[in-house]
């Protein structure tokens, strides 16, 4: 996959009191476990990061005392580690099953956070530790040019621990500039509204059905309040296995969900995927906790699918999305006279609330474009039967488009009504 991205590291030591190192060296500890036991569970059976989390995070959550977002990580070390194995087989290198015993840790910006005071907080197996970055007393020392840059963001870094200190480094990244990057950001824009009765709906018109989804999150929770209220030992037991059963189911229905999506962007050449920003979305469609869980859990699950196949995962503002006519662009609450149904006041065009939803967020995405200095304004909305610009308006497929890429059946597309291409 191309990279947009010009990547730099810059290494810095930290302060640490007496606490704060034993919590950083029994994360090191917890890290080293948790990449050896997906490492295990993965060898021989698969090596991409999108294949070895599902197989391996439950029994490094369950194994490790590493937090959820660390155990991520975890598994997608161990995939690296394994894809690496791999690439050295191919060239007729002899290679062992990989063994986790440097005193290293991963980070990423949901585990790290640098603040404006030259300090950073660290998550650890059982809470956050804000330390001290011990820079050179010089205000030029080089780590200045990306903590105290606009252009340069934090990313992916890595704590070690040597001779009783602890080097943190720290990954920064920037855009390629016009000479240095060709962006895939000017191509064309899958778009996807999150809901209720349908998980996902494409702006391509594929929906991903969430019924059954809320049904049983609905049962599950039944079922837990039955047993929060008995509060015996037993209950709470079974209460541990109640829940543990749920995640993995909800997890099975995300995976599949969103390899779907990523399916359905391959299927229409797409190179970016622009999602609504999550920030208030249990607001916007009256989702329980257990829904916005599963809304965050898709979006993260569709961003490290569709890195590994070069898709650009985004998001872009929510408001009006669900009342704006994606025909004519007339918005009213009157558009929308009920959770499924769009109805435009002042064109009359109809659909789907959702389909119509997913390509007003694909638009926004495009339309975005046109105003960034980064890009040329040139992508494109991908739709059923083709694609729409705000310039050049709807342009149909190639004949045989349709025949091409849809020889095997595909019962969760949908038929949108009125004039919804």
């Amino acid at each position: 996959m191309a990279d947009d991205y010009v990547r730099r590291t810059a290494i810095t030591r930290l302060s640490v009191d007496g606490a704060q190192r034993d919590l950083l060296e029994d994360t090191i500890t917890e890290w080293k476990r948790g990449c050896q036991i997906a490492t295990d569970l993965a060898w021989g059976r698969c090596n991409a990061k999108s294949d070895v989390q599902p197989l391996a995070y439950d029994p490094v959550r369950e194994d490790t005392d590493l937090g959820s977002q660390h155990a991520i990580l975890a598994t997608h070390q161990a995939a690296q580690a394994i894809t690496g194995c791999i690439e050295r087989r191919s060239k007729g290198k002899k290679v062992s099953k990989p063994s986790f015993t440097a005193p290293t840790v991963k980070y990423d910006t949901r585990t790290m956070t640098l603040f404006d005071d030259d300090t950073v907080s660290l998550s650890t197996t059982e809470s956050r530790v804000r330390c001290p970055l011990d820079l050179p007393d010089a205000d030029d020392g080089y780590q200045r040019q990306y903590l105290d840059s606009d252009e340069w963001s934090a990313t992916e870094s890595t704590l070690t621990a040597r001779d009783g200190e602890f080097f943190l480094h720290i990954g920064f990244r920037r855009y390629k500039n016009d000479t240095e990057r060709n962006t895939a950001e000017d191509g064309t824009v899958l778009g996807v509204d999150l809901g209720i009765e349908n998980l996902a709906v494409t702006s391509t018109a594929y929906f991903f059905s969430g019924r059954e989804l809320t049904h049983d999150l609905r049962e599950f929770e039944k079922v837990r309040a039955g047993l929060q209220q008995t509060g015996t030992r037993s209950a709470h037991r079974t209460l541990a296995q109640s829940s543990g059963r749920e995640l993995r189911y909800v997890r099975d229905v995300l995976h599949r969900a969103s390899k779907a999506l990523i399916d359905e962007a391959l299927r229409y050449d797409c190179d970016v995927i622009a999602f609504e920003n999550l920030t208030h979305i249990r607001d916007r469609t009256d989702a329980s906790w257990g829904h916005k869980w599963a809304f965050r859990t898709l979006y993260e699950q569709v961003e490290y699918k569709a890195e590994a196949v070069g898709i650009s995962v985004k998001q872009v503002g929510s408001a009006y999305t669900s009342k704006r006519c994606s025909e004519c662009g007339f918005t009213t609450d009157e558009n929308r006279p009920s959770r499924n149904d769009f109805r435009c006041a002042k064109c009359g065009s109809e659909a789907n609330a959702d389909y119509n939803a997913a390509k007003n967020i694909g638009m926004r995405y495009v339309r975005r474009g046109q105003q960034s200095s980064r890009r040329t304004g040139e992508s494109q909305l991908a739709l059923k039967s083709g694609t729409a610009t705000p310039k050049r308006g709807f342009t149909t497929y190639p004949d045989g488009f349709e025949a091409e890429f849809t020889d095997k059946p595909h019962p969760q597309r949908a038929k949108p009504s009125g004039r919804a291409k």
